[in-house]
């Protein structure tokens, strides 16, 4: 079920929420109890600048620059000062659903009332987010430490009516007359705003949440995939059975085989060669272990949601406003925890990626693909069939190997060594998206091969419900014959594994 409107309050956000405003356009709704946290904190901070002794981000610079005391009238100009500079990315325009997430992600801890952020700058926040209003962040500018500092501070510099943003019908504008014609006045920065808005992994956490939203359905898509391809091949069913599964009892594992068992569940093709006559002792291990890898991919991903659920529940900023009134400052805002995570993830979608590439590679050769045309070409020499789609899978693997290096391994000091060690964790982040998408195609030219190999299969028939698969991709990609352009059939396959019609079509007999 959508969600078309988010009550945000102090409490956690669930990731489908996160989706629903990132990607879905979701209208956000501060709750009662977070507008009174958020005023109840904003006092705290009103006291304390109007004290002579220096407290840090309220009364005094910032990073290695903190020693010095700043006077009551120019707090706001170092506000707008600290949000100028630290809008400093470069690059291209990362993605609207990334950058809605993260403005999302910042109002939650806003909300939690321990930034100190006045109730008027959390409402414009809002108010942007409402009126499809995206500022322009650029790829590069995070070291994942500090927060998402540039990134963050791109789109606070933006609730000032400064810099770039991208209209809500997606048109590159100044901010300012994107923000006037949505009635949404220009914030003036008062104490700690600035860094209240810019100190947080917001967009590491983003960008986490929505490649785990992507990846579930990636994993369900893979185990389709592998099973029409253990059914292409010729491959047995017997070594999903749950009692063998159930000797290892890894949780992922047990889904994925019972996943690929119902799906290969009353096929012909598979009980013509089920009999005594048949001389296959074991499949290879990219047919017989795909439950393993999948599964152990799910796990990884179990792991990773944990993370990013905590991360859910968190208050993340620098300085932080206590329930008592103190502010200190901490290191909450180091992105380790989401750059592991996201680090960790980037292993088993190359390897997921690498199982399918070689479950293709068979299907395209005679002498392991038992009986099936060279290539699966109409006319082995004249036409090259799926030559070089797999050619193109295989350079989308290689390119996920390289992606799978992990970016939290490096460091590099910045500050004046202020900021010795940092997280990299939005270079995680960015490299991950990537990796979803190769995924997505490498999966993609699997569904063609498969459903391309069953069709040579006749007049055996597959399972009901990979045939229901075959005859979803069949509606946009005909059956086998002479060479056509593939890369148009290649976009269509990665279009139905995106909408989701793979997997809810598979779904039916699960």
């Amino acid at each position: 079920m959508g969600v078309d409107a988010l009550d945000l309050g102090p409490g956690p956000l669930a990731r489908e929420q996160v989706v629903a405003v990132a990607r879905d356009g979701a209208r956000v709704v501060l709750t009662p109890l977070a507008e009174q946290a958020i005023a109840a904190t904003r006092e705290h901070i009103d006291a304390l600048a109007a004290e002579a002794r220096p407290v840090y981000g309220i009364s005094t610079g910032f990073g290695a620059l903190a020693v010095r005391h700043i006077p009551g009238d120019r707090r706001a100009a170092l506000q707008q000062s600290f949000v100028r500079s630290h809008a400093a990315g470069s690059g291209t325009a990362v993605e609207l659903e990334v950058v809605r997430a993260q403005m999302l992600l910042r109002l939650r801890t806003i909300a939690t009332g321990r930034t100190g952020v006045r109730p008027a700058t959390a409402h414009a926040l809002a108010s942007l987010l409402n009126a499809g209003i995206v500022p322009v962040v650029h790829e590069f500018g995070s070291l994942g430490c500090s927060g998402d500092l540039a990134p963050l501070a791109a789109v606070a510099l933006a609730l000032t009516g400064e810099g770039e943003v991208f209209d809500a019908a997606g048109a590159r504008r100044p901010a300012a007359e994107v923000l006037a014609e949505a009635g949404v006045e220009p914030v003036v920065l008062a104490e700690k705003e600035g860094l209240a808005l810019t100190n947080g992994t917001d967009g590491m956490l983003g960008m986490l949440v929505l490649a785990l939203h992507d990846l579930a359905a990636l994993l369900d898509v893979a185990d389709v995939t592998a099973a029409m391809t253990v059914e292409a091949l010729l491959g047995t069913d017997r070594v999903f059975a749950a009692d063998l599964q159930r000797l290892r009892p890894h949780p992922g594992q047990a889904v994925s085989a019972a996943r690929m068992a119902a799906l290969l569940a009353g096929s012909p093709i598979v009980a013509s060669h089920r009999g005594p006559d048949c001389t296959r002792v074991q499949d290879a291990y990219s047919l017989r272990c795909a439950p393993q890898v999948h599964g152990a991919a799910r796990d990884t991903a179990r792991h990773a949601e944990a993370v990013a659920d905590r991360e859910l529940a968190a208050a993340i900023d620098n300085p932080v406003v206590l329930d008592d009134g103190r502010v200190e400052s901490n290191g909450n805002f180091h992105g380790a925890p989401l750059a592991y995570a996201l680090d960790f993830l980037a292993i088993p979608l190359a390897d997921v990626a690498s199982m399918a590439e070689r479950r293709t590679d068979r299907m395209l050769d005679v002498a392991r693909s038992h009986g099936l045309p060279a290539f699966l070409a109409d006319d082995p020499g004249v036409d090259s069939g799926h030559m070089i789609a797999h050619y193109t899978q295989a350079g989308l693997v290689s390119e996920l190997k390289r992606l799978a290096v992990p970016a939290s391994v490096d460091s590099i000091p910045t500050s004046a060594m202020q900021e010795d060690h940092v997280s990299l964790g939005w270079s995680a982040a960015r490299k991950l998206r990537r990796g979803v998408d190769a995924l997505t195609s490498v999966l993609a030219v699997e569904l063609l091969t498969a459903a391309r190999a069953l069709d040579l299969r006749a007049p055996l028939e597959p399972a009901p419900a990979t045939a229901a698969v075959r005859d979803l991709l069949r509606t946009r990609v005909p059956g086998p014959g002479p060479d056509r352009h593939v890369a148009p059939e290649i976009a269509a396959a990665e279009d139905l594994i995106r909408s989701g019609a793979v997997r809810s079509t598979a779904a039916r007999y699960l």
